[in-house]
């Protein structure tokens, strides 16, 4: 402070009474001051800002004839200060705070110190609109990042399925952050879901989010989001990050393992601290957020080469769910088929059984795919039989597949095609195929794009021209 003091350069005293005048001038704050006879010696513009009095109306007259009920005068002659008088001029609210001046112990005056709140009651009702808003878009968020599946939902019959989901369950009671890991198609989001549901956070958001597709120069603002201004074309007002949008609720990783080095060190900390930081904003902020990471890769084979995090993969590897391939459970295939059966029957009204011959080879196959290839291959089957029954003719071409017991017949034919149909023909089985393998989400036709050697927009291309894109 003696520093500071010493920077200033104080007036003479001579110009001392003009340096006061000017620093009462210059609050925010209304200020009048009267002496001991109740005679108003000075107002600053604010007071005649906020109480509509004009200066030249109230200095050197009595306060009690220019502001009648004035507490003032009472407040000098008594000495006993007064604090937040609310008073009303027209629409202004203000409240005001009342000293007497004292001077060698006695009193020569008082000063008023008056406070506008009509600029704060404005604002606070702007920030219970705003709190309302934001009571309604955090329902939204709620309601749109909504966990649909719960254990009740999963097919659990084979004995290793049902270790499985009681691990699962034991989980969802922690709070702690959850690694699954396992095969593609073996219904990983699905458990992190029922992990969800099943957990105290059940009420709160479940935000999932596909770690390949991000783009790895947007990944830092998708995650914690950005200030306004932070970068060229950032969004007036800044932009959530879908760790803030997952608050009080779990945010879910899938193909963790897909994260950019420089996000990974991130995420490490936000795990490690509970907080974040948006991309242009020099402050944190806390962080309520339940995180389950998924991953099909070994990670720590990726530790061991150097692509993923050693710390962070320990940091995630608390508590870990390994869910089995499809192959390893086979006693769930038929419950499974059934399941996806019924639901395509309520979806399209039709009534369609699978024939014992059919069921027989979705066990007898290997399902790469797992679970989602088993989906695929039912609605596939479902879609063209015409029978009401499906059978093993009806099942998609290569159902039984590398490792089946079956085999179909080899296609027949049709001599009355030309070259051009018959081409499209085994174009349209072929994709349909890997797509059944591979899925049809974005992940599953850039894999089936690269099998078959074409870019992903021909793949497109081909996908409209043989009447696949549904």
């Amino acid at each position: 402070m003696r520093k500071v003091l010493s920077l200033l350069k104080f007036p003479t005293p001579e110009e001392m009474e003009d340096w006061f005048l000017n620093v009462l001038d210059s609050i925010y704050d209304g200020i009048l001051i009267a002496d001991v006879d109740t005679v108003v010696q000075y107002v600053n513009p604010e007071y005649t800002r906020i109480t509509g009095v004009r200066r030249e109306e109230i200095v050197g007259r009595l306060l009690s004839e220019v502001r009648p009920g004035a507490i003032l005068p009472s407040v000098i002659r008594t000495g006993e200060p007064r604090a937040g008088v609310y008073r009303r001029e027209g629409a202004v609210e203000y409240v005001v705070d009342m000293a007497p001046i004292l001077c060698a112990g006695r009193i020569v005056g008082g000063v008023s110190v008056v406070k506008d709140i009509t600029e704060v009651q404005r604002l606070t009702n702007r920030l219970r609109t705003y709190a309302r808003r934001t009571s309604r878009l955090y329902t939204m968020v709620r309601n749109f990042y909504k966990a649909q599946t719960s254990f009740t939902d999963i097919v659990a019959v084979s004995p290793l399925m049902r270790q499985t989901l009681a691990l699962a369950q034991r989980l969802a009671e922690s709070q702690e952050d959850v690694l699954i890991t396992g095969p593609s198609g073996t219904g990983k989001e699905l458990f992190a879901q029922a992990i969800h549901n099943a957990s105290p956070r059940a009420a709160g958001p479940f935000v999932p989010l596909d770690c390949p597709s991000i783009n790895p120069a947007l990944a830092e603002s998708e995650l914690f989001g950005y200030e306004e201004g932070a970068f060229t074309g950032a969004r007036k007002g800044g932009r959530l990050g879908l760790f803030e949008v997952a608050e009080g609720g779990t945010i879910f990783l899938d193909e963790i393992a897909d994260l950019q080095p420089d996000i990974q060190a991130k995420l490490l900390r936000v795990l490690q601290q509970r907080r974040i930081r948006r991309v242009g904003d020099s402050g944190e902020q806390s962080l309520d957020v339940r995180v389950i990471a998924a991953t099909n890769k070994d990670l720590l084979g990726m530790v061991a080469a150097g692509t993923f995090r050693e710390d962070l993969y320990y940091r995630l590897n608390v508590l870990r769910l390994q869910l089995p391939p499809l192959r390893n459970r086979r006693e769930d295939i038929a419950p499974l088929a059934e399941t996806f059966l019924a639901a395509w029957r309520t979806k399209t009204g039709r009534v369609v059984e699978l024939e014992s011959q059919a069921l027989a080879e979705l066990e007898a196959y290997a399902w790469p795919g797992n679970v989602r290839e088993l989906k695929h291959a039912v609605e596939f089957a479902a879609n063209i039989c015409q029978s009401g029954a499906i059978d093993r003719i009806a099942l998609p071409r290569g159902g039984g597949g590398d490792g089946a017991t079956g085999s179909q017949a080899a296609p027949t034919i049709d001599d009355r095609r030309s070259l051009r149909q018959i081409v499209a023909d085994a174009e349209r089985e072929a994709i349909q195929g890997l797509l059944l393998r591979h899925g049809r989400d974005l992940a599953g036709k850039r894999a089936v794009a690269r099998r078959l050697g074409i870019s992903l927009a021909t793949l497109y291309n081909k996908l409209r021209a043989l009447g696949l894109e549904s």
